[in-house]
This record gives C-alpha cells, structure tokens and sequence, in this order.
C-alpha cells in the first residue's frame, strides 16, 4: 500500500467519527508490517478527558487484535483542516511506545496535500524507556 492509499483510507474513516462536541473529525489508518490496515477515529464524550483520539484507537485496536510493539509500518492521520493535522502530544507518546523513530507518519490537510515526516521528526525528544 503506497502513502497516497493509506491516507486516502485515514480520510474515508473520519465519517465514521463520534463527534458531537467539537464537530472535528478526525481519521487514521495504520499500515501493520503484514499489510493490514487498522482505521480509528476520534471518539468524543462529554466529559472531554474521556475522549480517545483517532491515532490512539487505530493502535489499541492493533494491539487488541495481537499485533505488537515494532508491528507497525507507517501511519496518515487525517482532518478538514487548513494546515497539516498532527497528532495530539498524548497520541505522539503512545505513538513511541509502538512505533519506530525512522516510521513514516503522513499528516494531510482539507487541500489533500501530504507532509511526511518521521516519528523522530515529529517528536525530536521524545521520552522513552532510555529515560527511565
């Protein structure tokens, strides 16, 4: 799957979004190193603590489905909005528990324009377990 599918696949699941708060949706989709494709979205709630974002539940989902840490080979994150949507900073650190630094994280925006980045790049000091 080329980069272009997968965050056509991340832009096709921001329908599915529960967003009554916000009115924001957001899409991911997650390429597993199998070739699965794992999609979440951002799940609202009225008490907006308990509100999961579209990146974290794409990968929970992966992890409940048994894939694990190293599995997973690039993700695109996707939004109606001007600019490039990036992960929030929370979605960020699960993503570097998960992932490796040298994995493609692909970022659109309402033009359907991609930026692809590292995770490194996206989280240049990130806190890991090499912190601990």
């Amino acid at each position: 799957m080329n980069k272009e599918q997968l965050v056509e696949s991340a832009r096709k699941i921001m329908e599915n979004a529960y967003i009554p708060y916000s009115k924001f949706p957001v899409g991911a989709a997650l390429l597993l190193k199998d070739g699965t494709v794992i999609n979440g979205v951002n799940v609202e709630n009225v008490s907006f603590g308990a509100t999961n974002c579209a990146e974290r539940t794409a990968i929970f989902t992966a992890i409940a489905q048994g894939y694990k840490k190293g599995d997973f080979q690039a993700i695109a994150v996707a939004g109606a909005t001007q600019d490039y949507l990036s992960p929030c900073s929370i979605c960020r650190q699960v993503m570097v528990e998960f992932c490796s630094p040298e994995m493609p994280v692909y970022l659109t925006n309402e033009k359907e324009e991609i930026l692809e980045l590292t995770l490194k790049e996206l989280v240049p000091y990130a806190f890991s377990t090499l912190d601990m």
